[in-house]
Formats: C-alpha cells, structure tokens, sequence
C-alpha cells in the first residue's frame, strides 16, 4: 500500500520541489510550455507580488513513497470577498499524477486551511485570480496554449470533480485566421460601419513615446469596463503598475488599440505576440539571456493572442469592441499576423461569444472553473 504525506512549502527546498514538479509531469508532452519561472514564483507568494497586499496563501506538495507528485495553493483573496461579501477561498496551481487519493491529499489541505482562516466556500484553480491564468483546460489539448493561457493533462477534470468540485463557469478560446477574412459576415461591417457613423470616433495605437501612461489608460478601462463581469475584481493600483511594468516590454502597438469619442477615451483592445513558443525555448529562464530571446524573436512570431476589447459601462452594447480590432487588422497584416486566439471569453457573455461566433471564428478549447462547499470537508 503506497504511503502519503502532504507538506506545508516553507523551506527553500520544498520551494524548488514544487516549482520543479511540473517539468517533472509534463516531461515529453509536445503541447506543454513551461511558465517564465520567476513571474510564478511571485504568484505562488515565493516572491513579493502586489497581489498578495490585500490577499493571502498557502502552497502544499504531496509526497507518495517519498516522492513528490503534486502541489497546490490555498488562497484568501480579500478583494474579491470584500467586493462580493461572501467568504469564498480558492485552490491553484493545481498539478498531480493521476491519482485520486494524492489529489485528495491536495484538495484536503488547501480546504483545511482555508477553513481555518473562515472560509465557507472554494473555488477554482485561479493562479492567483481572475486577472492572472485560470481555469483547468478540459478540451482541445491537441495543440500547445497561446500566451499567458494555461494547460493541464486530460484527467485534471476527473481528479477536480473526484473531490465534490462541480463547474460554475466555462471559458473559452476562439481562433480565427487571415483566410477568414473574406467571408466575414457583412452584418459586422454595417455595425462597425453604423458605429462611426453614430458617434464621434478616434482610433489610434498605443504611442511608444508616451506607454507608461498609455498602460496605465489601458488599465484604467480595463477595470471600468469589467465591473459587472462575473466573478471580477478590479486591479489594485499596485498590481496595476507592476502588470504595466511588465507589458511594457512585451506589447506591440500593432496589437493595441484605444478607442475615442469625442476625444474622450473610452475603449481598449489589447492583443500580444503569442510568446509561447520562445519561452519554451528558453525553458522559461529569463536571464540571463532568455528575455534578450524573447525581444529578437517577436518578429518572427505569426500568431498574437487577442486578451480583450473593453469599453466602459456608458458605451457598451454599441459595437465599439468591433471597431477596436477592426483597427489592428491592417497592422497585424502587415506584420505578417496569420492567426489570432481570442481567449478568455466567459460563457456567460453572450455578445462576445456571439460577436466571434457571427465572425466565423472556431471555439478550440474550453477551461472550467469549478465550486465547492467546505462544511462537508473533515
């Protein structure tokens, strides 16, 4: 009979294990791409992260004869039970073998302490939130995730839903290819077209000579334009500096868009190189070289992941999102774009689904999101 035994990370040891598991698990899958190592370290709370100012955590790691085949983190996000008055923890980083007891290990201890700090209710994986990667990937594992998305073996689904987890929210990733633009649906054209025609609009990229500021715009929207979204929880102003610190060194105006009427801004679209590739190459290293790599090889890169087009609350429903991309497109062709995923889009959202669902993109693959009471956990 195998022996199991779950650890709370404190060491610097138990630290490496468990940032090492998943080279471990995924050692020869084609479709698996490694996280930049030193941006997950930050988000499992082993480095200072903004996140962790108004939030909390605690990583696991399950050992089966001596061997450590999973981990986990148990997080109190005080943001999102504050603004939604419940007292809902969360589980991430979710990795396992395929083995039910040592999941059950897992799930067990990121419960036990979230129950110890007076949580009522669990829900995800969310690494750390909304705002960051999330969701387990429960279809089309036949091609590696774009940037910034997450991947996972098949069985994730079965082990989280062994446990008493249920989905609450589907999210998927739409694909579209420079080979569909002639058969766009005309009716796109005639809102995009009724759009300008209606109010007083501005389109424009984001300007190099001014993108700290430009961020920060973007930002700024970016959490306006969410407020009603399920399960969101605005940025801080600390994350909100530490993302643009970030993305300043991996956007490419070609991809952005702002949106103006009558000089005000008042929508955002945000696409990004599909990295992904290169940072398989570099094995997720930064440095010392690996981030010089990453800059070089942009341009050769032919995919861009589309993240979001945000409008603020007063113009939503018109259409502007539509004008936003429509914005990007000569850009991106003429940067030699072929493809761009749309990714993440709720299944409650329904104007967005149906925006790329009339474009012809195809739904490629599909992450849950899953709930469960603590009461019944022991």
């Amino acid at each position: 009979m195998s022996h199991y035994q779950v650890f709370r990370v404190e060491t610097r040891k138990q630290q490496k294990q468990f940032m090492e598991l998943i080279w471990q698990l995924y050692k020869g899958d084609p479709n698996w791409v490694p996280p930049l190592r030193m941006n997950q370290e930050e988000l499992v709370g082993f480095r200072r992260h903004p996140f962790y100012e108004n939030a909390k955590c605690r990583a696991f790691i399950v050992e089966k004869d001596g061997k450590v085949v999973g981990r986990i983190v148990g997080i109190i996000n005080h943001g999102h039970n504050q603004r939604y008055k419940e007292k809902r923890g969360f589980f991430g980083f979710f990795d396992c073998i395929d083995d039910q007891e040592a999941a059950n290990h897992l799930f067990r201890a990121a419960a036990e302490y979230l129950k110890s700090e007076g949580m009522t209710d669990v829900r995800g994986p969310c690494n750390p939130s909304l705002n960051y990667e999330l969701g387990t990937l429960v279809e089309g594992f036949d091609t590696p995730p774009t940037f910034m998305m997450t991947y996972n073996w098949p069985y994730y689904d079965k082990l989280i839903r062994g446990f008493g987890f249920e989905k609450t929210q589907d999210l998927y990733a739409f694909e579209g290819h420079i080979d569909m633009l002639d058969r766009l649906d005309p009716k796109l054209k005639f809102v995009i077209d009724e759009v300008k025609r209606r109010f007083n609009v501005t389109l424009r990229p984001a300007s190099r000579r001014h993108f700290d500021k430009e961020i920060q715009l973007f930002l700024n929207i970016y959490n306006r334009a969410l407020q009603s979204t399920w399960g969101f929880v605005p940025l801080t102003e600390a994350e909100s500096k530490a993302i643009g610190f970030s993305l300043k060194f991996l956007i490419d105006p070609a991809v952005t868009s702002f949106v103006e009427v009558d000089g005000q801004p008042v929508g955002v679209g945000l696409g990004l190189p599909d990295y992904n590739p290169l940072i398989k190459k570099i094995d997720g290293k930064l440095f010392p070289f690996g981030f010089l790599r990453l800059l070089w090889g942009k341009k050769s890169i032919k995919k861009i992941r589309v993240i979001s087009t945000n409008v603020v609350p007063e113009y939503q429903r018109w259409g502007l999102g539509l004008v936003a991309l429509e914005r990007m497109l000569p850009d991106c062709l003429a940067n030699g774009i072929e493809e761009a995923e749309f990714s993440w889009v709720l299944e409650s959202n329904d104007l967005s689904r149906g925006s790329l669902e009339r474009a012809g993109t195809k739904r490629t693959k599909t992450y849950r999101l899953y709930d469960r009471s603590l009461s019944d956990i022991n």
